[in-house]
């Protein structure tokens, strides 16, 4: 059913599935339907390049924890479409979302598929009461369609990189860092996540002028003691008790989260209760059970994590340095990414890498593609035509640590098939 509402959209006269940035499309549909994103209680918008959902996913962890109620708005979805759109305590059923789609068709208006996907939440949270209302945005910020709200009580920033160049004229960060944090709103609470010294520069420079109370990630930080994450500011300090969050990137983004939980007046105890419930599909998400890890030998391990841009392989690099049995990966991706920027930062990393496609995908790099920049690139890389023959050309008896990487979407496919 997720499919076949994914090629109704992709396949409708009126939806254009292309990337367009603008607003004029998406607040002529609000305005011509009684303007619902009014009727949202308290928005927090989660924008950056990387480790927007895990920050997300652990404040609603958070949130949900203190008895409060959210509604949440997420992009991509990884196996289902239903995903995308949560609801208090449901994510909305099919009919739903094929009723919401409906209703916005009648409107005709010229839609791209992602607008339509941001009126279906608007729509359907507006219809509820909830204590708040969580976005992520897809690619920047000053164009995207979540960005309709005149008065978001929070916006939270994540890591700012090199990510969505393409999307760019002059395709620098320096612009992505305009379109994110130079058009935030005036009068919110505006969190700035961990960033390397260069861009947290540069975001100080486009906030100096922003009214809003922009707190900075020098007011907390990831400490370690052993091998053990904390959590610290100048009132607390936080053991970060998670089973499954492995890297340090995630443990900033779960820091972050954090933050702005305490600053919304929950509990720390709540917080050092839910940490160990964490757990993040499609990001370092080891595949424990399930039909994939029954057809492996009994000592290899398989992970799956969405990393595709360079600083998402960088954090992924720093965990597996940690690993010490033998590593191999498959790789796919997505166009418009980088993928020699990308792979050149998990040099010496991996025995082998198999390339393969990305299923019902038409956006995916072509294997031959990545083939050659993976030899380019003194990779040892063998070609596969799909995920299973790229199993095959891996597993042995020998023990080893079997890693997916480079797409959400390569990620969605194979958890549908596990």
């Amino acid at each position: 059913m997720s499919k076949l509402i994914y090629n109704q959209l992709a396949n409708h006269k009126l939806f254009n599935k292309s990337v367009k940035f603008g607003l004029k499309r998406i607040k002529l549909a609000l305005k011509l339907l009684g303007n619902p994103e009014r009727k949202l209680n308290n928005i927090i918008q989660v924008l950056g390049e990387s480790g927007k959902f895990t920050t997300l996913y652990s404040l609603k962890s958070f949130i949900e924890a203190n008895g409060q109620t959210t509604t949440m708005h997420i992009s991509p979805s990884l196996k289902d479409i239903r995903e995308r759109f949560y609801m208090g305590n449901s994510y909305l059923s099919y009919k739903e979302i094929k009723k919401t789609i409906n209703q916005i068709e009648k409107l005709k208006i010229p839609l791209t598929v992602y607008e339509c996907l941001t009126l279906v939440f608007i729509l359907n949270a507006s219809k509820l009461s909830t204590d708040y209302n969580i976005q992520e945005t897809g690619a920047l910020w000053r164009l995207d369609s979540n960005n309709v709200h005149d008065f978001p009580i929070i916006q939270i920033c994540t890591n700012i990189n090199k990510q969505h160049l393409n999307f760019l004229k002059k395709k620098t960060l320096d612009e992505v860092i305009k379109e994110d944090v130079g058009f935030l709103s005036n009068f919110t609470n505006v969190y700035v996540g961990k960033q390397s010294p260069n861009v947290l520069r540069k975001i100080k420079t486009h906030l100096k002028n922003n009214k809003s109370k922009i707190i900075y990630p020098n007011n907390w930080k990831l400490t370690k003691k052993g091998n053990q994450y904390y959590y610290q500011d100048r009132k607390c300090k936080i053991k970060l008790n998670t089973k499954n969050v492995y890297s340090k990137g995630m443990f900033e983004n779960v820091c972050l989260a954090i933050k702005v939980a305490l600053d919304l007046k929950i509990d720390k105890k709540t917080i050092q209760k839910t940490l160990p419930l964490l757990s993040f599909e499609g990001r370092f998400q080891y595949l424990n059970k399930g039909k994939i890890k029954n057809r492996l030998h009994k000592n290899e391990i398989i992970m799956i994590d969405g990393a595709h841009a360079t600083a998402d392989a960088q954090n992924l690099v720093a965990y597996l340095k940690n690993i010490k049995i033998p590593k191999y990966g498959i790789w796919a991706m997505t166009k418009n990414k980088e993928p020699d920027l990308f792979i050149k930062q998990l040099k010496g990393v991996f025995k082998k890498i198999v390339i393969m496609p990305i299923e019902n995908e038409i956006n995916s790099v072509s294997v031959n593609k990545l083939y050659k920049i993976a030899i380019k690139n003194k990779f040892k890389a063998e070609k596969s035509s799909n995920f299973t023959e790229a199993l095959k050309k891996i597993s042995s008896k020998e023990k080893k640590l079997i890693v997916c990487f480079g797409s959400l979407y390569n990620c969605g496919n194979i958890l549908n098939k596990n």
